[in-house]
């Protein structure tokens, strides 16, 4: 069989659009509301030629895949590549990439290290590094969104959450891209950052060891179910190296996101400062309308179907999350930003048994962070134009010059 990109080709189901598009295309990695639109309006399920491979953009269709992981499953991979059919890059991981009953174990006990009474004692401190650094950023004439803050402080508060003793900023920023650009086809992007990997991958491994993690982090926590028997001493570390993957890239880009539409809606910025308990629903909007994870994929399991489209065993489904989530059938004038709306059920940090596992830290990082600014912050002004960084599955600033005032 000839794979493409790692997955099986099939044909195009009978009444399903075809769309000659390739969705990993810079420009709309960059820049991605047309196709996004588009995408919704061609049907429940298109069929992309260039991969062979269906693609959802729809609310309701991806909330069904996603929460039916019997029938769509994680354990093939999220990405492209099939893994029943072909040798991923690493060791898949036994969070993501698992389905019960082997998710479920892993699951619990990362649920467990980062568990409300966990997260609640972070807050302060979360909340005091927040103030501190708005406070450094409000002396200045101005500064980069994103390097100053939006990386700043996560690559300053997680790595300590978990424990890290020896913290290398642009590793953690580095392996975070590697990883979502890896779930994409094998361009340019998922080949620059999988070149990293040699100089990455070794550094992070030997920081995830328990014997390099302080006593009092969520690492710690999870080695202790190692102790407990609940998992082995190998897949303790390579769930602290899932958390350190998916714990910084995605609360990253929804810090620098949140700056952007803020600065981009001041009559937002404006609630916001009039009731600074607003900073939780802010970023809860701002998950919904700019979804720092655009792409995720899932991998039919049996012969099946879904809006009245036949699936066959073995098809790739690329869900669109930032489509689904500014469908307009669910999401009342979709396309507008309003931190009041609420958006309970948005899919930007997945649903059913794989939505994310360290949500409650990110809400957590990200609500200190609005609430300093809300509380400090006067106006935020923006100083030039807001750069987008392509990759396969996230959707993040690079650069975004602004000014508190």
């Amino acid at each position: 069989m000839t794979l493409i990109e790692g997955h099986r080709p099939i044909e195009p189901p009978q009444g399903v659009a075809v769309w000659d598009i390739d969705p990993y295309d810079t420009a709309i990695l960059t820049d991605p509301t047309d196709y996004y639109h588009e995408l919704r309006a061609r049907g429940p399920l298109v069929y992309i030629p260039k991969y062979q491979i269906l693609c959802c953009g729809r609310y309701a269709e991806i909330k069904t895949i996603f929460n039916d992981w019997e029938r769509f499953v994680s354990s093939r991979g999220v990405g492209l590549q099939d893994f029943k059919l072909d040798e991923p890059w690493r060791p898949p991981s036994i969070i993501l990439e698992a389905d019960p009953p082997d998710h479920t174990k892993t699951r619990t006990v990362m649920a467990r290290a980062m568990s409300p009474r966990a997260v609640n004692q972070l807050k302060e401190f979360f909340q005091s590094t927040a103030n501190d650094m708005v406070d450094r950023l409000l002396l200045l004439d101005s500064f980069d969104a994103v390097y100053d803050l939006a990386e700043a402080f996560p690559t300053t508060v997680f790595p300590e959450a978990v424990g890290l003793r020896e913290v290398n900023r642009q590793h953690l920023i580095d392996y975070g891209a590697m990883v979502f650009n890896a779930l994409g086809p094998d361009n340019a992007l998922r080949q620059r950052s999988l070149a990293m990997g040699p100089d990455i991958v070794p550094w992070l491994t030997e920081q995830c060891r328990r014997e390099n993690l302080k006593p009092e982090g969520l690492g710690s926590t999870i080695y202790a179910s190692a102790d407990n028997g609940d998992i082995t001493e190998e897949e303790a570390g390579m769930l602290v190296r899932s958390l350190l993957s998916a714990g910084v890239d995605t609360t990253v880009t929804g810090i620098g996101s949140a700056l952007w539409v803020l600065a981009t809606h001041p009559e937002e910025f404006e609630k916001l400062k009039a009731d600074p308990s607003l900073a939780r629903p802010a970023f809860e909007e701002t998950l919904r309308y700019t979804s720092p994870v655009h792409t995720f994929c899932r991998t039919a399991n049996l012969d099946t179907d879904i809006s009245g489209v036949r699936i066959q065993e073995g098809t790739k489904i690329i869900c669109s999350l930032g489509a689904a989530n500014l469908d307009e059938e669910h999401w009342p004038n979709a396309d507008h930003f309003d931190i009041n709306r609420r958006p309970t059920g948005h899919l930007a940090l997945g649903t059913g048994i794989h939505g994310c596992v360290g949500q409650n830290i990110a809400r957590a990082e990200a609500e200190a962070v609005l609430t300093a600014i809300a509380l400090k912050v006067d106006k935020i002004q923006s100083m030039g134009d807001a750069i987008w960084r392509p990759n396969n599955s996230i959707h993040g600033l690079d650069s975004f010059p602004i000014k508190f005032t």
